[in-house]
């Protein structure tokens, strides 16, 4: 799954789109800097929170230096896309 975090938000936030490098991409932004990986650790679980599952099964799979990442979820349900869909196009939060 296709990801844009924004470090250095007032607070932690799951949704909205990025046309990025790896396609549409759900934008998290967190309250966490960019500094030691804080900030994709905190974008985990956040993304984790807003697809409903355990931190645990989401894992970074490329980009860690970058604001632009790939993650992937363990065993996805069969509503993820839809709950996907809804946070990138604004109509869940």
């Amino acid at each position: 799954m296709a990801v844009r975090v924004k470090p250095g938000a007032s607070r932690d936030r799951v949704g909205g789109r990025f046309d990025g490098p790896h396609g549409p991409a759900l934008v998290i932004a967190v309250h966490d800097p960019a500094v030691d990986g804080r900030a994709t650790e905190a974008a985990r679980r956040a993304l984790a929170g807003a697809l409903g599952v355990r931190p645990a099964a989401v894992s970074l799979r490329a980009g860690a230096a970058s604001r632009d990442k790939l993650f992937l979820v363990d065993r996805p349900g069969p509503e993820l896309p839809e709950v996907l869909r809804r946070l990138r196009d604004g109509s869940a939060e």
